[in-house]
């Protein structure tokens, strides 16, 4: 999934282009969020004795119980979250499709051996190898968002991309999502980690388009074909460039065409009727939702529904899901006092370099009206 080792290419070459930040930096603000990478995450993590969670109809529920009590979290520090799910996957990504495929049965032949052999952690390696994103899981995901009064939206095609767009339109601030490929659709800021465990206590990365450009001196073309040279999921990539060989490729070149021309193709050659020209077309003309209809509303979440689907149905506890609601409700209470609040923030003082004695009457003054010198500046 994503461009191979664009993060590390990126610390190392632009680290003025990623900040970390505290959840609490995004409160007020509306963010994308790549729902497929979510509930893969949760169906990965959100386990008991290594098994994913199941109802006592043998229903998998670990991505419910992630979707739920994470967009809470989200919503309690005043984050406006909106779920993007993918739409049909674009034809050049068949071939991604299809080692995927490949994949997943060489990890149940070695499942299998590792069952047989009685090897605990491999069985729970391999095990996590074959979690699959199902229509079922987004289905019921995009239900239960739904009676959380939160909004999501479908794809044309690749979610990342059509949450780019929803940046670029200004829809929202930020795209969420694990892969790097946010960047390479053009999301002016992406970050990572946002939807992780809290308990994993990882600290969210911001990456900045603009300022990476500017630091790894590149136009967006240009990182476009960076990306495509360190392989993405539409094709192929130059046997033997590594990252820091790609990098110094277009910054010497300028652009795939013309490192073709200038590169020992015995040495490093590319693969046979390799569609690079194709993948950079969908880098830069993807096929997203249109955001000039598109109208983003975080609704009033229905309790009786979200109980009846959450317990009634998927046989969770009342008391937590009924709890979780509450914490929904509090935190769309709370919002407006709380955007109010963070808008100005006290930063100092006004200072000047020679200091004016106070007078006796001046002090008086300042101790009864409890002032204190100060400047105000715009909050996030």
């Amino acid at each position: 999934m994503g461009i191979h080792g664009l993060a590390k290419l990126i610390a190392d070459q632009s680290p003025g282009s990623i900040k970390e930040n505290e959840i609490k930096s995004y409160f007020g603000r509306k963010i994308a969020i790549d729902a497929s990478m979510c509930i893969y995450q949760f169906l990965i993590s959100v386990r008991q004795d290594g098994n994913l969670l199941q109802n006592d109809d043998g229903e998998t529920t670990s991505h419910l119980m992630g979707m739920f009590y994470r967009t809470i979290h989200m919503l309690e520090y005043g984050i406006k979250p909106v779920y993007v799910f993918d739409g049909k996957p674009p034809q050049l990504k068949s071939g991604e499709l299809e080692k995927r495929v490949e994949k997943r049965a060489e990890a149940e032949k070695l499942l299998a051996r590792a069952q047989e052999a009685g090897e605990r952690e491999n069985v729970d390696k391999f095990t996590k190898r074959l979690v699959k994103v199902t229509k079922q899981h987004n289905d019921e995901c995009k239900k239960l968002l739904t009676l959380m009064g939160v909004p999501y939206v479908e794809a044309p095609c690749e979610a990342e991309a059509s949450c780019a767009a929803l940046v670029k339109a200004g829809k929202v601030f930020a795209t969420a999502t694990e892969d790097m490929d946010g960047l390479t659709f053009g999301t002016g800021v992406l970050l990572r980690h946002l939807t992780a465990s809290e308990a994993k206590k990882l600290p969210i990365q911001e990456f900045r388009l603009n300022r990476l450009l500017q630091e790894m001196g590149l136009t967006n073309k240009q990182f476009i074909d960076l990306c495509i040279l360190l392989g993405c999921d539409y094709c192929g990539t130059i046997k033997g460039i590594g990252p820091k060989r790609a990098i110094d490729l277009i910054k010497q070149h300028g652009s795939i065409e013309e490192i073709l021309d200038n590169i020992d193709s015995e040495k490093h050659p590319a693969p046979e009727d390799w569609l690079y020209q194709e993948a950079r077309e969908l880098f830069l003309k993807p096929d997203v939702v249109d955001c000039t209809t598109l109208e983003l509303t975080w609704d009033e979440p229905d309790e009786d529904r979200l109980v009846q689907f959450m317990c009634g149905e998927k046989q969770f506890n009342e008391d937590r899901i009924r709890s979780g609601f509450r914490k929904i409700l509090k935190s769309r209470q709370g919002s407006t006092q709380g955007r109010l609040d963070s808008f100005f923030t006290v930063t100092g003082s006004l200072s000047s370099k020679r200091k004016e004695p106070e007078t006796k009457g001046s002090a008086k003054k300042k101790q009864k009206s409890g002032a204190t010198p100060g400047k105000f500046k715009k909050g996030r």
